[in-house]
């Protein structure tokens, strides 16, 4: 069975940082792209970030580009999503997703306000 267990959000002040982290399991996350994306309140979702398989390769939206940094480590099977100078538009609940699969866990809430 697939699992994305995403975790690390809170609660932040504009300008702070987060680093968020999503435990894969239930398939071979070294062979798959990996996306994070979020759901801000009564919005869609929204893609955020994009990674290869062998994390040489990543992408952002232009909303968090300078901002946020994607990478993985396979040896561990986790996702990792770095946040810095977060703004109070980041707020939503952030996903992780493997492939082009819509996302499956609980995801993580990050609030920013102060």
């Amino acid at each position: 069975e697939v699992q994305l267990v995403e975790s690390g959000g809170g609660l932040v002040q504009p300008g702070g940082s987060l680093r968020l982290s999503c435990a894969a399991s239930g398939f071979t996350f070294s062979s798959y792209t990996m996306r994070w994306v979020r759901q801000a309140p009564g919005k869609g979702l929204e893609w955020v970030s994009f990674i290869n398989s062998g994390g040489s390769r990543t992408s952002y939206a232009d909303s968090v580009k300078g901002r946020f940094t994607i990478s993985r480590d396979n040896a561990k099977n986790t996702l990792y999503l770095q946040m810095n100078s977060l703004k109070p538009e980041d707020t939503a609940v952030y996903y992780c997703a493997s492939g082009t699969t819509p996302p499956a866990g609980q995801g993580t809430q990050v609030t920013v306000s102060s």
